[in-house]
């Protein structure tokens, strides 16, 4: 009974191990080569997939996602003789996992090399300056040559991107110095142009401060001239309105004298001639001083003829 019992769990255990190998299930976006005495048989896609246990063998199971692979910085020397250190990033997609598997060995070494020698063969064509400011154009013929070349092999690449130039030290020294400069000149083109505008806006001030300065001094000089020729009209329509006598007059004009007098500047002074005849009238009012205004008086009208000024010299009282 003993050796029964173990052909039984013998065959059993065959039996659990013939299902295993028959149902193979894929994931998602992947697929499996399947070989049958080493030779390629069929390619297994995502589900549920039977196969032959002991004569068919899984001989790959390949990611069809996009994968991503950076490769490490590659010395590359440019069209003046400068080497520069280039990182690459490839986008890969695999479109066909029989030809991923039997085309090529490694397809991700394979990528690396060829990223490699089309990367200096496209950068020994460029001087410094150009490989710096020429990404795009360096990344769309990176990756037209690679997928020119992958295609044979089952894989698709979607993007080329480089992720880093780096120049030499010296050069990356000389770049900062220039880049410098470049900040301190257009600081100092907008500082200037900022100083010329505020010369600009103040002077507009000054200039409109101006113009409504001398416009208010035109109308307040309009409007004194107005105001005194009316008094002046209102006076001498209150002097006519009022008919003076000869007296009044006179006493007039003995109260302008001393402002005629004003002011040390004034050496010369004209003493209207009518002023005598005013004086004719306060002669009898003013005792002596009327006797000598009446002396003036004849003064005046003996030497100007009744009608024009007189002369005199301003005493110099020290």
């Amino acid at each position: 009974m003993e050796p029964v019992i173990i052909v039984l769990i013998i065959l059993v255990v065959l039996v659990f191990i013939a299902l295993i190998k028959t149902i193979q299930v894929i994931p998602q976006a992947s697929a499996a080569i399947v070989e049958r005495f080493g030779r390629y048989t069929r390619t297994l896609n995502a589900g549920l997939n039977i196969v032959v246990p002991f004569i068919d063998t899984i001989r790959n199971r390949i990611d069809l996602r996009e994968q991503v692979v950076p490769f490490p910085p590659q010395p590359v020397i440019t069209q003046d003789n400068l080497v520069v250190n280039i990182d690459t990033v490839i986008y890969y997609q695999v479109t066909d996992a029989r030809a991923a598997t039997y085309e090529v060995a490694s397809y991700i070494q394979a990528i690396e090399q060829l990223t490699v020698t089309t990367l200096r063969n496209i950068i020994g064509g460029m001087d410094l300056e150009r490989t710096l400011t020429s990404r795009e154009e360096i990344n769309a013929a990176l990756r037209g040559v690679l997928d020119e070349a992958t295609g044979k092999w089952g894989i698709r690449v979607n993007r080329v991107e480089l992720k880093a130039i780096e120049p030499p030290t010296s050069i990356q020294d000389s770049m900062e110095k220039q880049m410098r400069a470049d900040r301190d000149k257009r600081a100092a083109i907008l500082q200037a142009e900022g100083v010329r505008q505020s010369e600009i806006l103040r002077a507009e001030g000054e200039k409109q401060s101006q113009i409504l300065r001398a416009e208010g001094e035109a109308k307040a000089a309009a409007l004194r001239a107005e105001g005194e020729a009316q008094a002046v009209r209102t006076v001498f329509e209150a002097i006519h309105a009022g008919d003076p006598d000869q007296k009044l007059l006179s006493y007039q004009y003995l109260q302008m004298l001393p402002k005629i007098a004003e002011g040390d500047a004034n050496k010369l002074w004209i003493v209207p001639s009518e002023i005598g005849d005013a004086l004719k009238g306060l002669s009898g009012a003013m005792g002596n001083f009327g006797s000598l205004g009446g002396g003036s008086g004849n003064n005046g009208s003996s030497g100007n003829g009744g009608g024009g000024t007189e002369r005199r010299e301003k005493p110099n009282i020290d």
